[in-house]
């Protein structure tokens, strides 16, 4: 197991990804949650997959990929998120990322021109989505909620 000395590991989702229209991997940094079971807690905001920050999910080792892989998720979190693609090429990653920081959702960059954001379980969705909507039809953005909860789709 690809452990680190505070109790984090890595888990293995493999998922067909319609952002990229093929089948691909990702791994996330998860905390043990209850190894006897199985259980892990996802720490990282997904890049690609349809998971959000602290959902909790069900791993085993997997001997024909070598490590830990998911299986099924046993508790979403009621966190959210949102992949984010820069279409105005002259606009910078980070700068976009501040506007969202300041709303009390935290960020991820994968390369410059795209990110993700955690949208907490706490933060109002419909005042992130609005900053969304305005800066898509500026033609700055486009993005897409890959994991929406419940408790934000109630909010839009």
């Amino acid at each position: 197991m690809n452990e680190n000395n505070d109790g984090f590991v890595r888990v293995l989702f493999k998922f067909y990804s319609d952002a990229l229209e093929k089948w691909t991997v990702e791994t996330m940094w998860t905390e043990i949650v209850d190894l006897d079971k199985g259980h892990f807690r996802i720490e990282n905001i997904p890049f690609y997959a349809s998971f959000a920050c602290d959902d909790i999910i069900f791993a085993e080792y997997d001997d024909d990929q070598e490590m830990l892989t998911y299986r099924e998720l046993i508790k979403a979190s009621n966190n959210s998120t949102i992949q984010v693609v820069l279409t105005n090429k002259s606009t910078k990653t980070n700068n976009i990322r501040e506007i969202f920081n300041h709303l009390g959702c935290e960020s991820e960059k994968l390369s410059e021109g795209y990110f993700v954001i955690n949208v907490p379980e706490e933060v109002n969705y419909s005042i992130v989505k609005s900053k969304l909507l305005i800066l898509e039809s500026d033609s700055i953005i486009d993005f897409a909620e890959s994991c929406l909860s419940e408790q934000h789709r109630i909010q839009c």
